[in-house]
């Protein structure tokens, strides 16, 4: 069912464009950049699980040549993805799959603050990371999923799901792989509560600053 603007609190952030062709086009102009940035994304990551591939790649153009191009090209799709799913939200129109209960925003706020520990244990040898054995993946993967839980839009289940499925596959990949470091817990519970800690710092900067103001959605509270 597609919507209009403002249909409560939850979708806030989709009640700034008019109605109209404008917002009509912006919402579909918005999508298709979005679905295009998500299939660049993927395929440069998807590109990285191919050894012999990415070896091949690192032979033509060196090491520091093959970094660049995989930054450059990861970056504009995360730029697309950005401005994509912006100007969807802004077309003033989206179209819901599905209705989820008022009760999964609860969820969702709950599995970030995991998620957020989860990103900062990439920083710091740990139980955390030790256990995890690959913390940014398990991060994206509960953000990810945190996220489909409380939003029913398609737009949002093209962005989530699309990154739920990466960090899957990508961490099922990691598996199979023999030249990866498995990170060691160091002695002591040190860096372990630096991380909790931290996490819960940056998990309130995100809910009380970064999400209302820059993302327009307050996370705790009205």
């Amino acid at each position: 069912m597609r919507r209009t603007a403002c249909n409560g609190r939850r979708h806030r952030l989709y009640c700034a464009a008019p109605h109209g062709v404008n917002a009509e086009s912006e919402y579909n102009m918005g999508l298709s950049v979005l679905i295009f940035g998500l299939l660049v994304f993927l395929a440069t990551h998807v590109f990285v699980s191919m050894r012999d591939a990415r070896s091949a790649a690192i032979a033509r153009l060196g090491t520091v040549g093959y970094r660049v191009a995989f930054s450059i090209i990861s970056i504009a799709g995360l730029v697309l993805i950005v401005w994509g799913f912006g100007q969807y939200r802004s077309g003033g129109e989206w179209i819901d799959i599905w209705s989820p209960p008022p009760f999964t925003r609860h969820i969702t706020v709950l599995l970030m603050l995991f998620s957020v520990i989860f990103l900062v244990a990439v920083f710091f040898p740990s139980y955390i990371k030790a256990r995890l054995k690959h913390p940014m993946l398990a991060s994206v993967k509960t953000w990810a999923l945190a996220h489909l839980i409380s939003n029913g839009d398609l737009g949002s289940i093209l962005l989530f799901g699309t990154f739920l499925g990466w960090a899957v596959f990508a961490r099922i990949s990691a598996k199979r792989r023999v030249d990866l470091v498995v990170p060691v817990a160091p002695a002591g519970w040190t860096n372990d509560i630096i991380v909790v800690l931290l996490g819960v710092v940056i998990y309130l900067a995100l809910g009380f600053v970064f999400h209302p103001i820059f993302i327009g959605v307050p996370v705790f509270g009205k």
